[in-house]
This record gives C-alpha cells, sequence and structure tokens, in this order.
C-alpha cells in the first residue's frame, strides 16, 4: 500500500473517531445527559484526536491530512454557527445555552487551534503539551470546578481555586499522556512548567478566549525557554 492511501486510510478513520463522538453525545442529551457535560467530553476527546497521529506515515506529505476532522468541523462550525436550528447536533452537544451563535467562539476557536497543530507542530512536544493541556485540562476544570469550587475567585471571569487546581492537574496528566503514547517518553519538567503558566493564563482568560491563550502560552514557553 502506498504511503499516500495509507494516510488517507488513517486519516479517515480520525474524521470517522471525531463523528462518532459527537453522534455519540447527541444520543446522550436526548438521552438526558447535561448539555454543558456534553459540551466537555467532546472538547476531550476531540482534543485527542492526535492519538491517530503515530499511526501516520511520517515521509510522505499526506500526513497533513491529520488535520481533516478540524478543518471539516472549522467548516461545518462556521456554517451551523449562522443557519443552525436549535435541534442540531451541534448546537446540542458543543454549546452551553443551545444558543448557535456559542458555536462561533470556543468551539471555532478550538479546531482553529487543532488545524494549527496540526500543520506547523505535526507529531512535536509543543503539540502534544499544548493540546494535553487545553483538551484536558481546560475541559475537566469547569466539571471539577463546579462541583467541588468553594474558593472563589474572579480576575476577569467567576472561578475557582479547585477547578484552577483541576485544570493543572488533568492539563499535566493529558499532556503526559499524549507524549507517552507518540513519543513514548514524557518530559515531565517541561510538561508541568507549561501547565502551571497555562493555569495561569486560564485563570486570566475572558470566556472563550482561554482556547486560544492557552496553546500559545505552550507554543511561546516552548521557542522561548524550554
Amino acid at each position: 500500500m502506498s504511503p499516500a492511501i495509507y494516510n488517507i486510510m488513517i486519516s479517515l478513520a480520525a474524521i470517522g473517531y471525531v463523528f462518532l463522538i459527537v453522534g455519540i453525545m447527541d444520543f446522550a442529551v436526548k438521552k438526558g445527559f447535561p448539555q454543558d457535560l456534553s459540551r466537555k467530553v467532546v472538547h476531550i476527546a476531540a482534543g485527542s484526536w492526535l492519538i491517530f497521529w503515530f499511526l501516520f506515515d511520517q515521509t510522505h506529505w499526506t500526513k497533513y491530512l491529520n488535520i481533516a476532522p478540524a478543518f471539516i468541523w472549522t467548516i461545518l462550525l462556521l456554517i451551523k454557527g449562522f443557519t443552525a436550528s436549535p435541534d442540531d447536533n451541534a448546537v446540542k452537544t458543543m454549546t452551553r445555552t443551545g444558543d448557535r451563535t456559542e458555536l462561533l467562539r470556543g468551539p471555532l476557536y478550538f479546531t482553529i487551534i487543532m488545524n494549527i497543530m496540526g500543520t506547523f507542530y505535526f507529531n512535536t512536544e509543543i503539540a502534544l503539551t499544548a493540546m494535553g493541556i487545553l483538551g484536558w485540562g481546560d475541559g475537566l476544570a469547569p466539571v471539577f470546578g463546579k462541583k467541588f469550587g468553594k474558593h472563589k475567585y474572579n480576575f476577569v471571569t467567576k472561578k475557582s481555586i479547585e477547578g484552577s487546581a483541576a485544570f493543572l492537574f488533568f492539563g499535566f496528566i493529558g499532556a503526559a499522556l499524549f507524549h507517552l503514547i507518540i513519543m513514548g517518553q514524557i518530559h515531565y519538567s517541561s510538561i508541568l512548567v507549561c501547565a502551571a503558566a497555562a493555569a495561569v493564563v486560564e485563570a486570566l482568560s475572558p470566556k472563550d478566549l482561554d482556547n486560544m491563550l492557552i496553546p500559545l502560552t505552550v507554543v511561546i514557553l516552548y521557542q522561548l525557554f524550554l
């Protein structure tokens, strides 16, 4: 099998994975699963699409088809953000309130970051760290903050110390897992520095912009210091 055909098959599998997650969560929401929680499940699962990276043949340019799921969803979110009905799967599984215009903010920014990471930082520590922290840390922090957040603070948006601690912990775990799966080794110190800095940035970020600012923080740290 040629490298091009092989990489196309892997990219199709990645596309199927992302659409399957959205479909499962749409079904779950219809059965009563909390809409705000489904949004976070999609957030974490979509950000984990890079687990397919180690399967790509990196000798051929078609490795960049790894961004196919993100590119497709970028287009879909743009369309759905302007035209979708409240019953649309994406609106029900990726928004907090059922307002379709939410798709044009946090979820859209997230797919843009996926495109950037898969194109410019494919199979690098930068991408593995950034997406681990963004996907797992930012995905689980609100869940734990909502359930256990007793010590509130409000710099730009209302958050909790417990939620920020969850961001740091799960961001570190997510990035470490990606490093282990893709690279076979974990650079603990680099991940910890990035997770800690990203936790501060997340605490100070305006609503939805953290999806852009968190990975930007990781890129800057790696380029300048790590």
